[in-house]
Protein backbone atom coordinates (compact mmCIF):
# COMPACT_ATOMS: atom_id res chain seq x y z
CA UNK A 1 0.00 0.00 0.00
CA UNK A 2 1.22 3.48 -0.91
CA UNK A 3 0.98 5.71 2.21
CA UNK A 4 0.77 8.91 0.15
CA UNK A 5 -2.05 7.55 -2.02
CA UNK A 6 -3.85 6.35 1.11
CA UNK A 7 -3.48 9.83 2.61
CA UNK A 8 -4.88 11.53 -0.47
CA UNK A 9 -7.85 9.18 -0.64
CA UNK A 10 -8.56 9.43 3.08
CA UNK A 11 -8.49 13.22 2.93
CA UNK A 12 -10.95 13.44 0.05
CA UNK A 13 -13.11 10.78 1.65
CA UNK A 14 -13.20 12.82 4.85
CA UNK A 15 -14.50 15.88 3.00
CA UNK A 16 -17.07 13.82 1.11
CA UNK A 17 -18.34 12.40 4.43
CA UNK A 18 -18.13 15.70 6.30
CA UNK A 19 -17.97 18.75 4.01
CA UNK A 20 -17.20 20.98 7.00
CA UNK A 21 -13.71 19.47 7.14
CA UNK A 22 -12.81 21.49 4.04
CA UNK A 23 -12.67 24.61 6.21
CA UNK A 24 -9.79 23.06 8.17
CA UNK A 25 -7.75 22.52 5.00
CA UNK A 26 -7.41 26.02 3.56
CA UNK A 27 -3.60 25.74 3.80
CA UNK A 28 -3.59 22.83 1.36
CA UNK A 29 -3.39 23.46 -2.39
CA UNK A 30 -4.74 21.33 -5.20
CA UNK A 31 -1.26 20.97 -6.69
CA UNK A 32 -0.16 19.20 -3.49
CA UNK A 33 -2.00 16.07 -4.65
CA UNK A 34 -0.02 13.64 -6.74
CA UNK A 35 -2.97 12.24 -8.72
CA UNK A 36 -4.47 14.68 -11.25
CA UNK A 37 -8.00 13.46 -10.50
CA UNK A 38 -7.50 14.28 -6.82
CA UNK A 39 -6.39 17.81 -7.68
CA UNK A 40 -9.53 18.28 -9.72
CA UNK A 41 -11.71 16.94 -6.93
CA UNK A 42 -10.31 19.34 -4.33
CA UNK A 43 -10.78 22.28 -6.71
CA UNK A 44 -14.37 21.18 -7.37
CA UNK A 45 -15.07 20.84 -3.65
CA UNK A 46 -13.87 24.36 -2.99
CA UNK A 47 -15.80 25.73 -5.94
CA UNK A 48 -19.02 24.23 -4.63
CA UNK A 49 -18.31 25.57 -1.16
CA UNK A 50 -17.69 29.08 -2.50
CA UNK A 51 -20.97 28.84 -4.45
CA UNK A 52 -22.84 28.08 -1.21
CA UNK A 53 -23.77 24.49 -1.95
CA UNK A 54 -26.24 23.18 0.68
CA UNK A 55 -24.02 20.18 1.33
CA UNK A 56 -21.71 22.40 3.38
CA UNK A 57 -24.56 23.37 5.66
CA UNK A 58 -25.67 19.78 6.29
CA UNK A 59 -25.15 18.13 9.66
CA UNK A 60 -22.97 15.19 8.77
CA UNK A 61 -22.97 13.95 12.35
CA UNK A 62 -26.62 13.05 11.87
CA UNK A 63 -25.96 11.41 8.52
CA UNK A 64 -27.90 14.08 6.65
CA UNK A 65 -25.43 14.93 3.88
CA UNK A 66 -27.71 15.12 0.83
CA UNK A 67 -27.26 12.70 -2.05
CA UNK A 68 -27.03 15.59 -4.51
CA UNK A 69 -23.83 16.56 -2.73
CA UNK A 70 -21.99 13.60 -4.25
CA UNK A 71 -23.88 13.93 -7.54
CA UNK A 72 -22.93 17.58 -7.97
CA UNK A 73 -19.28 16.93 -7.11
CA UNK A 74 -19.09 14.11 -9.62
CA UNK A 75 -20.72 16.22 -12.32
CA UNK A 76 -18.43 19.22 -11.80
CA UNK A 77 -15.21 17.23 -11.48
CA UNK A 78 -16.16 14.91 -14.34
CA UNK A 79 -16.16 17.88 -16.72
CA UNK A 80 -12.45 18.43 -16.02
CA UNK A 81 -10.94 14.97 -15.86
CA UNK A 82 -11.60 11.43 -17.01
CA UNK A 83 -12.02 8.30 -14.98
CA UNK A 84 -14.25 9.65 -12.23
CA UNK A 85 -17.40 7.68 -11.55
CA UNK A 86 -19.66 7.02 -8.55
CA UNK A 87 -17.73 3.89 -7.61
CA UNK A 88 -14.51 5.88 -7.18
CA UNK A 89 -16.23 8.33 -4.85
CA UNK A 90 -17.32 5.37 -2.76
CA UNK A 91 -13.71 4.12 -2.82
CA UNK A 92 -12.60 7.48 -1.39
CA UNK A 93 -15.25 7.35 1.31
CA UNK A 94 -14.29 3.80 2.26
CA UNK A 95 -10.61 4.87 2.49
CA UNK A 96 -11.35 7.35 5.29
CA UNK A 97 -11.17 5.83 8.80
CA UNK A 98 -12.15 9.05 10.63
CA UNK A 99 -13.40 12.26 8.92
CA UNK A 100 -12.20 14.27 11.91
CA UNK A 101 -8.62 13.31 11.11
CA UNK A 102 -8.71 15.30 7.85
CA UNK A 103 -6.02 17.84 8.91
CA UNK A 104 -3.58 15.02 9.63
CA UNK A 105 -4.37 13.40 6.30
CA UNK A 106 -3.69 16.80 4.74
CA UNK A 107 -0.32 16.92 6.42
CA UNK A 108 0.54 13.59 4.80
CA UNK A 109 -0.44 15.02 1.41
CA UNK A 110 1.63 18.17 1.99
CA UNK A 111 4.67 16.14 3.02
CA UNK A 112 4.49 14.12 -0.19
CA UNK A 113 4.10 17.32 -2.20
CA UNK A 114 7.18 18.88 -0.59
CA UNK A 115 9.27 15.81 -1.30
CA UNK A 116 8.16 15.68 -4.95
CA UNK A 117 8.65 19.41 -5.49
CA UNK A 118 12.18 19.39 -4.10
CA UNK A 119 13.11 16.42 -6.28
CA UNK A 120 11.61 17.99 -9.42
CA UNK A 121 13.46 21.28 -9.02
CA UNK A 122 16.71 19.51 -8.16
CA UNK A 123 16.38 17.49 -11.37
CA UNK A 124 15.88 20.72 -13.32
CA UNK A 125 18.99 22.23 -11.78
CA UNK A 126 20.95 19.09 -12.68
CA UNK A 127 19.73 19.21 -16.28
CA UNK A 128 20.59 22.90 -16.68
CA UNK A 129 24.00 22.45 -15.04
CA UNK A 130 24.91 19.50 -17.25
CA UNK A 131 23.88 21.47 -20.32
CA UNK A 132 25.99 24.38 -19.04
CA UNK A 133 29.01 22.10 -18.83
CA UNK A 134 28.61 21.32 -22.51
CA UNK A 135 27.93 24.82 -23.85
CA UNK A 136 30.03 26.76 -21.32
CA UNK A 137 27.14 28.84 -19.95
CA UNK A 138 26.44 29.64 -16.28
CA UNK A 139 23.59 32.15 -16.22
CA UNK A 140 20.90 29.51 -16.64
CA UNK A 141 22.44 27.49 -13.83
CA UNK A 142 22.40 30.54 -11.57
CA UNK A 143 18.77 31.32 -12.35
CA UNK A 144 17.70 27.73 -11.70
CA UNK A 145 19.65 27.67 -8.42
CA UNK A 146 17.88 30.88 -7.33
CA UNK A 147 14.53 29.36 -8.23
CA UNK A 148 15.31 26.23 -6.20
CA UNK A 149 16.40 28.30 -3.19
CA UNK A 150 13.19 30.30 -3.42
CA UNK A 151 11.06 27.18 -3.69
CA UNK A 152 12.78 25.72 -0.61
CA UNK A 153 12.04 28.89 1.34
CA UNK A 154 8.39 28.79 0.23
CA UNK A 155 8.06 25.12 1.22
CA UNK A 156 9.64 25.78 4.61
CA UNK A 157 7.09 28.52 5.27
CA UNK A 158 4.21 26.28 4.27
CA UNK A 159 5.46 23.54 6.58
CA UNK A 160 5.94 26.00 9.39
CA UNK A 161 9.73 25.86 9.81
CA UNK A 162 12.38 28.53 9.18
CA UNK A 163 14.31 28.19 5.88
CA UNK A 164 17.60 27.51 7.62
CA UNK A 165 20.45 25.41 6.24
CA UNK A 166 21.10 22.29 8.30
CA UNK A 167 24.16 20.10 7.85
CA UNK A 168 23.31 16.38 7.50
CA UNK A 169 25.01 13.81 9.68
CA UNK A 170 26.54 12.26 6.58
CA UNK A 171 26.97 13.65 3.08
CA UNK A 172 24.55 11.85 0.72
CA UNK A 173 26.27 9.41 -1.62
CA UNK A 174 25.60 10.40 -5.22
CA UNK A 175 26.20 8.85 -8.60
CA UNK A 176 29.66 9.55 -10.02
CA UNK A 177 29.97 12.55 -12.29
CA UNK A 178 30.90 12.23 -15.94
CA UNK A 179 34.56 11.87 -16.82
CA UNK A 180 36.56 15.03 -17.46
CA UNK A 181 36.70 16.16 -21.04
CA UNK A 182 40.05 16.67 -22.72
CA UNK A 183 39.24 20.37 -23.23
CA UNK A 184 38.74 20.92 -19.50
CA UNK A 185 42.01 19.23 -18.63
CA UNK A 186 43.83 21.13 -21.37
CA UNK A 187 42.48 24.48 -20.10
CA UNK A 188 43.59 23.70 -16.56
CA UNK A 189 47.03 22.55 -17.69
CA UNK A 190 47.56 25.62 -19.83
CA UNK A 191 46.48 27.94 -17.00
CA UNK A 192 48.93 26.31 -14.60
CA UNK A 193 51.75 26.63 -17.15
CA UNK A 194 50.89 30.30 -17.55
CA UNK A 195 50.93 30.85 -13.79
CA UNK A 196 54.34 29.21 -13.53
CA UNK A 197 56.04 30.96 -16.44
CA UNK A 198 54.42 34.42 -16.48
CA UNK A 199 55.54 36.83 -13.76
CA UNK A 200 52.64 38.12 -11.65
CA UNK A 201 50.05 35.89 -13.32
CA UNK A 202 49.00 34.25 -10.04
CA UNK A 203 47.99 37.64 -8.63
CA UNK A 204 45.35 37.95 -11.38
CA UNK A 205 43.39 34.94 -10.11
CA UNK A 206 44.53 34.40 -6.53
CA UNK A 207 41.64 36.31 -4.91
CA UNK A 208 38.84 34.27 -6.45
CA UNK A 209 40.20 30.98 -7.86
CA UNK A 210 40.53 28.07 -5.43
CA UNK A 211 42.24 24.66 -5.69
CA UNK A 212 38.83 22.97 -5.53
CA UNK A 213 37.80 24.72 -8.74
CA UNK A 214 40.11 22.46 -10.73
CA UNK A 215 38.34 19.36 -12.01
CA UNK A 216 41.60 17.39 -11.91
CA UNK A 217 42.60 16.95 -8.23
CA UNK A 218 46.27 16.90 -9.18
CA UNK A 219 45.91 20.26 -10.90
CA UNK A 220 44.24 21.60 -7.79
CA UNK A 221 47.12 20.46 -5.57
CA UNK A 222 49.65 22.06 -7.91
CA UNK A 223 47.68 25.32 -7.89
CA UNK A 224 47.71 25.19 -4.09
CA UNK A 225 51.53 25.03 -4.22
CA UNK A 226 51.65 28.08 -6.48
CA UNK A 227 49.23 29.91 -4.21
CA UNK A 228 51.40 29.14 -1.20
CA UNK A 229 54.46 30.61 -2.92
CA UNK A 230 52.47 33.70 -3.85
CA UNK A 231 51.08 34.06 -0.33
CA UNK A 232 54.57 33.95 1.15
CA UNK A 233 55.81 36.53 -1.36
CA UNK A 234 58.26 34.10 -2.94
CA UNK A 235 59.04 34.04 -6.66
CA UNK A 236 57.27 31.53 -8.87
CA UNK A 237 59.09 29.70 -11.64
CA UNK A 238 59.54 26.06 -12.65
CA UNK A 239 62.27 25.48 -10.07
CA UNK A 240 60.47 26.99 -7.07
CA UNK A 241 57.20 25.32 -8.08
CA UNK A 242 58.90 21.92 -8.28
CA UNK A 243 60.56 22.51 -4.90
CA UNK A 244 57.20 23.36 -3.28
CA UNK A 245 55.67 20.22 -4.77
CA UNK A 246 58.54 18.19 -3.33
CA UNK A 247 58.28 19.86 0.10
CA UNK A 248 54.60 18.90 0.32
CA UNK A 249 55.36 15.28 -0.54
CA UNK A 250 53.12 15.28 -3.60
CA UNK A 251 55.62 13.29 -5.64
CA UNK A 252 56.40 10.87 -2.85
CA UNK A 253 52.76 9.97 -2.19
CA UNK A 254 51.85 9.72 -5.87
CA UNK A 255 49.46 12.70 -5.86
CA UNK A 256 51.45 14.14 -8.75
CA UNK A 257 53.70 12.40 -11.24
CA UNK A 258 56.50 13.64 -13.43
CA UNK A 259 54.27 12.99 -16.43
CA UNK A 260 51.75 15.48 -15.04
CA UNK A 261 54.34 18.07 -14.09
CA UNK A 262 56.40 18.04 -17.29
CA UNK A 263 53.76 19.73 -19.54
CA UNK A 264 53.35 22.48 -16.93
CA UNK A 265 56.87 23.09 -15.68
CA UNK A 266 58.60 22.31 -18.96
CA UNK A 267 56.37 24.44 -21.20
CA UNK A 268 57.97 27.04 -23.48
CA UNK A 269 56.72 30.27 -25.00
CA UNK A 270 53.59 30.36 -22.84
CA UNK A 271 51.53 33.51 -23.44
CA UNK A 272 47.96 34.43 -22.70
CA UNK A 273 45.58 35.89 -20.14
CA UNK A 274 45.61 34.16 -16.77
CA UNK A 275 42.45 36.01 -15.79
CA UNK A 276 40.53 34.77 -18.83
CA UNK A 277 41.71 31.19 -18.40
CA UNK A 278 40.95 31.34 -14.69
CA UNK A 279 37.40 32.38 -15.48
CA UNK A 280 37.01 29.37 -17.75
CA UNK A 281 38.14 27.07 -14.94
CA UNK A 282 35.80 28.83 -12.50
CA UNK A 283 32.92 28.62 -14.99
CA UNK A 284 33.35 24.87 -15.22
CA UNK A 285 33.64 24.64 -11.45
CA UNK A 286 30.34 26.49 -11.01
CA UNK A 287 28.35 24.20 -13.28
CA UNK A 288 30.07 21.11 -11.89
CA UNK A 289 29.30 22.18 -8.32
CA UNK A 290 25.69 22.90 -9.26
CA UNK A 291 25.34 19.41 -10.70
CA UNK A 292 26.76 17.84 -7.54
CA UNK A 293 24.46 19.92 -5.32
CA UNK A 294 21.49 18.85 -7.41
CA UNK A 295 22.48 15.18 -7.12
CA UNK A 296 22.74 15.48 -3.35
CA UNK A 297 19.32 17.13 -3.08
CA UNK A 298 17.78 14.43 -5.27
CA UNK A 299 19.12 11.77 -2.92
CA UNK A 300 17.82 13.70 0.11
CA UNK A 301 14.35 14.00 -1.42
CA UNK A 302 14.23 10.23 -1.90
CA UNK A 303 15.04 9.60 1.78
CA UNK A 304 11.64 9.03 3.37
CA UNK A 305 13.18 9.12 6.85
CA UNK A 306 13.68 12.87 6.56
CA UNK A 307 10.87 15.07 7.80
CA UNK A 308 10.00 17.96 5.44
CA UNK A 309 11.74 20.50 7.68
CA UNK A 310 14.89 18.39 7.69
CA UNK A 311 14.71 17.89 3.94
CA UNK A 312 14.46 21.62 3.26
CA UNK A 313 17.25 22.46 5.72
CA UNK A 314 19.64 19.86 4.31
CA UNK A 315 18.78 20.85 0.74
CA UNK A 316 19.67 24.46 1.55
CA UNK A 317 22.94 23.22 3.03
CA UNK A 318 23.67 21.31 -0.18
CA UNK A 319 23.29 24.58 -2.11
CA UNK A 320 25.92 26.25 0.10
CA UNK A 321 29.00 25.20 -1.90
CA UNK A 322 27.32 26.38 -5.10
CA UNK A 323 26.59 29.80 -3.60
CA UNK A 324 30.22 30.10 -2.51
CA UNK A 325 31.42 29.45 -6.06
CA UNK A 326 28.83 31.85 -7.48
CA UNK A 327 30.02 34.59 -5.12
CA UNK A 328 33.57 34.15 -6.42
CA UNK A 329 32.29 34.09 -9.99
CA UNK A 330 30.66 37.48 -9.43
CA UNK A 331 33.92 38.77 -7.95
CA UNK A 332 35.88 37.50 -10.95
CA UNK A 333 33.49 39.32 -13.25
CA UNK A 334 33.58 42.57 -11.30
CA UNK A 335 30.24 42.16 -9.52
CA UNK A 336 31.04 41.14 -5.92
CA UNK A 337 28.06 40.19 -3.78
CA UNK A 338 28.58 40.49 -0.01
CA UNK A 339 25.50 38.45 0.85
CA UNK A 340 25.03 34.91 -0.44
CA UNK A 341 21.64 34.14 -1.96
CA UNK A 342 20.98 31.32 0.46
CA UNK A 343 21.53 33.62 3.41
CA UNK A 344 18.32 35.39 2.47
CA UNK A 345 16.14 33.19 0.33
CA UNK A 346 13.45 35.86 0.59
CA UNK A 347 15.63 37.92 -1.77
CA UNK A 348 14.56 35.69 -4.66
CA UNK A 349 11.78 37.46 -6.58
CA UNK A 350 8.38 36.08 -5.59
CA UNK A 351 7.32 35.90 -9.22
CA UNK A 352 10.23 33.57 -10.02
CA UNK A 353 9.40 31.33 -7.07
CA UNK A 354 5.73 31.22 -8.05
CA UNK A 355 6.60 30.38 -11.64
CA UNK A 356 8.98 27.66 -10.53
CA UNK A 357 6.39 26.12 -8.24
CA UNK A 358 3.70 26.26 -10.89
CA UNK A 359 5.87 24.14 -13.18
CA UNK A 360 5.92 21.35 -10.60
CA UNK A 361 2.52 20.12 -11.75
CA UNK A 362 0.88 19.94 -15.18
CA UNK A 363 -0.74 23.34 -15.83
CA UNK A 364 -4.08 21.84 -16.78
CA UNK A 365 -4.47 20.46 -13.29
CA UNK A 366 -3.05 23.38 -11.35
CA UNK A 367 -5.28 24.87 -8.72
CA UNK A 368 -6.56 28.39 -9.15
CA UNK A 369 -6.68 28.75 -5.40
CA UNK A 370 -4.34 31.47 -4.13
CA UNK A 371 -1.64 30.41 -1.68
CA UNK A 372 -2.76 30.66 1.90
CA UNK A 373 -0.99 31.12 5.17
CA UNK A 374 1.14 28.31 6.55
CA UNK A 375 -0.92 25.61 8.25
CA UNK A 376 -1.02 25.14 11.92
CA UNK A 377 1.34 22.43 10.81
CA UNK A 378 2.29 20.80 14.02
CA UNK A 379 -1.19 20.93 15.46
CA UNK A 380 -3.08 19.86 12.45
CA UNK A 381 -1.18 20.57 9.62
CA UNK A 382 5.67 24.27 4.65
CA UNK A 383 26.05 38.64 -15.03
CA UNK A 384 26.79 40.67 -17.08
CA UNK A 385 30.14 39.20 -17.74
CA UNK A 386 32.59 41.94 -18.61
CA UNK A 387 34.46 41.14 -21.78
CA UNK A 388 38.00 40.03 -21.29
CA UNK A 389 40.81 39.27 -23.61
CA UNK A 390 41.06 35.88 -25.23
CA UNK A 391 44.38 34.18 -24.48
CA UNK A 392 46.86 33.43 -27.16
CA UNK A 393 48.00 29.86 -26.91
CA UNK A 394 51.47 29.10 -28.09
CA UNK A 395 53.04 25.79 -28.84
CA UNK A 396 54.28 23.98 -25.76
Amino acid sequence: MDPLLAGEQALLGAVLLDPRQLGRLDWLEARDFHRPAHRVLLSALRELRDAGHPGFAADSDEGEVPLEWLTDILALAGERTRGLDPSYLHTLIAACPRPGHAPLYGRIVLEGSIRRTVAEHAERLLAVAEEGLVVGEVEGTGHQADALAGVLADLAERWGTPPRAHKPATVPATAPAAELSEDVQADEQFLLALLVHQDGAVAEVFDWLRPGDFADPGHGRLYRCLGALHHRGEPIDPVTALWEVQRRGLLADGTLTEEQLTPVLGAHLVAGSAEWLGEQVLRTSLTRTAAESARQITVLAADERLAPGQLVGQALHALGPLEEVRARWRTANGHPSPVAATASAAGVPAARVSAALSRSTPPQHASATAPTAAPAARTGAATHRRPSSVPLRSAQ
